[in-house]
């Protein structure tokens, strides 16, 4: 065996994190053996803690440590105007823009067949529930501009449509101060398809 059976086996749980590849994996291992004791404890506490102490929020199924999550528990959100986003961390990308201000709906992964991915892993029951109570008036789906995205969204407005509610998309295409000579084929044909009337 090239290393010590736990350094070993720390090395394999640390690959087995998204983006971490077996030298990336050593070199966090010897990292952590670096660090002083006290400190590896309180990366191990952190660890176990929030493994513990979050789940899902009730409504819209990002991660809590309530029942309900900070936005979807203030009063000052428009809960008839619901964006719907792949991942947790999606939430946070739009809350950085700090204009939404309804809630939001968190999928928990896109429509991806090859992947096994399909409707009933979603959270998709969750957020049909959410509009049966009448209140919700738009859905705006902030999926990845990507088939797998764009998959998801074309099933959540054949979903929800029926329901009464308005599904929108958020447009893609030419990034702000974006140049056409180094945009690629798709993002272009994107910026065609939603243009808007100026």
């Amino acid at each position: 065996m090239l290393f010590a059976r736990p350094l070993a086996n720390l090395i394999a749980q640390l690959e087995r994190l998204p983006g971490v590849g077996p030298k990336s994996a050593q070199r966090l291992a010897f990292w952590i053996l670096r660090q002083p004791e006290d400190d590896v404890l309180r990366l191990a506490a952190s660890l176990t803690d929030a493994r513990s102490k979050i789940g899902f929020c009730k409504r819209c199924q990002g991660f809590s440590e309530a029942e309900y999550c900070e936005i979807c528990s203030d009063a000052r959100r428009e809960p008839s105007m619901i964006c719907v986003v792949a991942e947790p961390k999606d939430v946070a990308s739009v809350e950085r823009l700090n204009e939404f201000r309804g809630t939001y709906h968190v999928l928990h992964g896109v429509l991806s067949p090859l992947d096994g991915i399909g409707p009933d892993q979603l959270k998709l029951r969750e957020l049909t529930h959410r509009i049966a109570g009448g209140a919700v008036t738009e859905i705006i789906v902030a999926t990845n501009p990507t088939v797998e995205g764009d998959t998801t969204a074309l099933y959540i407005a054949q979903l929800l449509k029926p329901l009464g509610v308005r599904v929108t998309r958020l447009a893609h295409g030419m990034p702000v101060g974006g140049d056409l000579d180094f945009a690629d084929q798709a993002t272009l044909l994107s910026a065609f398809e939603y243009r808007r009337e100026l």
